[in-house]
């Protein structure tokens, strides 16, 4: 399961650089650049839910113990 949220990790950073690149700073609200602001922020909600999850995962873990 690591493993997994790591390779799902680094895919949605991957996606964050990718719709960087889009981004146009001139016209930042309209077009493409909305929609990649979009997808900016939907990885970054990914990244998060991902890293909770695996703390999560740490704490249950622990508690077994």
């Amino acid at each position: 399961m690591k493993i997994f949220t790591s390779v799902l990790v680094v895919l949605a950073l991957a996606l964050i650089v990718f719709n960087i690149t889009l981004l146009d700073f001139n016209h930042l609200f309209e077009g493409k650049s909305s929609v990649a602001l979009i997808g900016i922020a939907a990885s970054i909600c990914a990244v998060l839910i991902l890293l909770i999850f695996r703390m999560s995962k740490k704490i249950e873990e622990r508690t077994k113990e």
